[in-house]
C-alpha cells in the first residue's frame, strides 16, 4: 500500500509543516515515514508516519486515534501492521505513553510524538513483490 496515507472519514489530513507552524504556536521537530510499520504480504501494507510536535505556548490537545492497542489486521494471509503509539515528552525530558483518545493540557516546551499505525498486508508474505 501507499505510505503515510490517512483513509478515515474524520476530515484529517497531512497538513504541511509550514502551514502548521505559521498558524499555531508549534514547532514540528520531526515528520517522517515510520519505516517498517506496514505488514508484510504480496501487497505490503503502507508504512505510517511519525510526527513530533513541540508546543511553544500552553495548549489543550485532543488525540483521536485507533489501533494503539491492537494491530491493523492483514487479509488473505497478509501480516498485521505495527500498532500506533502516542508519547508525551515533557519539557524536562520525562515521557509517558498516551492512549489513542485523550485530552491533555500541555505547557510551553512540551511535545507529543504520534506514530501512526502501519497498514496490514494483503496476500501471502512469501509472494512479496511491491515493497
Amino acid at each position: 500500500g501507499l505510505h503515510a496515507v490517512q483513509t478515515h472519514m474524520t476530515n484529517t489530513r497531512n497538513t504541511p509543516v509550514e502551514a502548521l507552524e505559521r498558524q499555531f504556536p508549534v514547532r514540528v521537530r520531526r515528520l517522517a515515514i515510520r519505516g517498517g510499520s506496514g505488514g508484510a504480504g504480496r501487497h505490503a501494507g503502507g508504512d505510517g508516519l511519525v510526527r513530533e510536535i513541540e508546543f511553544l505556548a500552553p495548549v489543550v490537545v485532543s488525540l483521536l486515534g485507533e489501533r494503539r492497542r491492537s494491530a491493523p489486521y492483514g487479509l488473505a494471509g497478509g501480516a498485521a501492521g505495527t500498532p500506533g503509539r502516542n508519547t508525551l515528552i515533557r519539557a524536562d525530558g520525562s515521557s509517558e505513553t498516551l492512549p489513542g483518545q485523550c485530552t491533555i493540557e500541555l505547557a510551553a516546551g512540551d511535545a507529543i510524538r504520534i506514530e501512526t499505525p502501519g497498514g496490514g498486508g494483503h496476500g501471502a508474505p512469501g509472494e512479496e513483490f511491491d515493497r
